[in-house]
């Protein structure tokens, strides 16, 4: 017998609220500028990523999940900077899937999500090999505020965490027998 995700729920919830309450510009800016901060400072990280995106330089590449977007501009530094929302993309990279609780599933089994590509071929290869081989040391920036010791323990809890999460969700996807 199939069980249904408990997810399913939630899901619905958060498409109905979704469709009706939209954040206001000046939030969904902020957020968009704290991601590309983010992201810039994932990048400065890797040496390699940016000397990709630095012989890309001027290239726009437009996000998309349901009603949300923003575009990024590559720099000659090989960083990202918000395009304007007017700026003709060069690549539009779009999430297919639509539920964030399948979303919220296949990130935390470690997946990547159904994705849209179209545009240039070149930049669109620079970036899946972003994806792959870019990672975020929480552990290294963590240890910086709390020290060596707390960081490793913090970060191994997480881990942990993680674990029994992708466990459960196996067990629980749609398909997976009771």
């Amino acid at each position: 017998m199939a069980t249904q995700s408990p997810f399913y729920l939630l899901d619905e919830v958060v498409q109905k609220l979704g469709a009706s309450l939209q954040p206001p510009t000046w939030a969904v800016q902020e957020a968009q500028r704290r991601i590309v901060l983010l992201l810039n400072h994932v990048l400065q990280q890797e040496p390699q990523a940016t000397q990709r995106l630095a012989r890309q330089k001027g290239r726009v590449v437009l996000f998309q999940w349901r009603e949300f977007s923003f575009k990024l501009q590559l720099t000659p530094a090989g960083l990202l900077d918000l395009a304007a929302a007017d700026t003709p993309s060069d690549l539009t990279l779009a999430i297919i899937e639509s539920s964030p609780a399948a979303l919220v599933q296949v990130a935390l089994a470690g997946e990547k999500p159904p994705v849209r590509i179209e545009g240039d071929v070149q930049l669109a290869a620079d970036i899946n090999w972003l994806v792959d081989h870019v990672r975020w040391d929480a552990e290294e920036d963590l240890a910086r505020i709390i020290g060596d010791a707390p960081a490793h323990g913090l970060v191994q809890a997480a881990q942990r965490v993680l674990e029994v999460l992708r466990g459960w969700l196996q067990r629980v996807r749609p398909g997976a027998s009771a």
